[in-house]
């Protein structure tokens, strides 16, 4: 395809230029995700994921906290002390005891 540049104005120019731009972006975009089907396909054929190809190791899971504070009269609920008080330790409190008698 041969374009004579020089018969064409500036808007002309900018827009030839845009189009250019965005047809390479969708070309790099589709040959990048070809590619990563590809490795994703290959890797999960060996066992594993991309992603733990490339970190090298699993991603480790949260810790969970141990309970710190534990229902006074239901001993299988349990709070660890982190996020909002629930509404069981605001009663306890609120009836003017401490929270010390909750702790595990």
């Amino acid at each position: 395809m041969d374009i004579d540049l020089d018969t064409l104005d500036l808007s002309e120019l900018k827009k030839l230029q845009k189009d250019v731009d965005k047809a390479i972006n969708e070309y790099q975009d589709r040959r990048m995700s070809e590619a990563r089907a590809k490795l994703e396909a290959e890797a999960r054929a060996m066992g594993f994921s991309l992603a733990e190809l490339l970190d090298g190791k699993k991603k480790p899971t949260a810790a969970k906290s141990p309970p710190r504070y534990r229902h006074p009269d239901d001993a299988t609920i349990t709070w660890t002390g982190r996020g909002r008080k629930p509404a069981w330790v605001l009663e306890h409190i609120e009836a003017g005891k401490p929270m010390e008698e909750l702790e595990i």
